[in-house]
């Protein structure tokens, strides 16, 4: 379980506030706030017209993204395809007791990023939300 800091309770309670819907997870990857809420909120959460999303991000001063919760390891791959997008890569599979994602070349820069820091926030999410580490191949 993921440890919530002071900011990360902000953007929760800022999107409480602006949508009515509470989640717990929140993260921020590549500079984008996520919330990840059930699938059936996810349109309350947007708003009509993406609203409420429009109105967080100039709050803000930062992208939002509202994705589907994972509801276990088996939603693991398409949650990752989630927050990576539009970057695509090949599979993701459990091995071992960790995460192994398999890209190619050129996704396998995008993904792990300048000084390896969307790989580090990436694992980082991972670990919180699955309990497991990942690695890139």
């Amino acid at each position: 379980m993921a440890i919530i800091n002071m900011q990360t309770m902000r953007y929760i309670n800022l999107l409480d506030r602006a949508s009515n819907v509470k989640t717990k997870k929140c993260f921020v990857y590549n500079n984008t706030i996520y919330f990840a809420v059930p699938a059936s909120l996810i349109s309350k959460a947007i708003g009509p017209a993406a609203s409420n999303i429009r109105r967080m991000q100039e709050n803000l001063g930062k992208r939002i993204r509202i994705i589907p919760e994972p509801e276990g390891i088996m939603d693991a791959e398409k949650f990752v395809a989630n927050i990576v997008d539009p970057v695509k890569f090949k599979s993701l599979e459990m091995k071992d007791g960790m995460f192994v994602l398999n890209a190619s070349s050129q996704s396998k820069a995008a993904l792990i990023g300048r000084n390896r820091r969307r790989l580090d926030e990436l694992k980082q999410i991972m670990q919180d939300l699955f309990n497991l580490d990942l690695k890139i191949i």
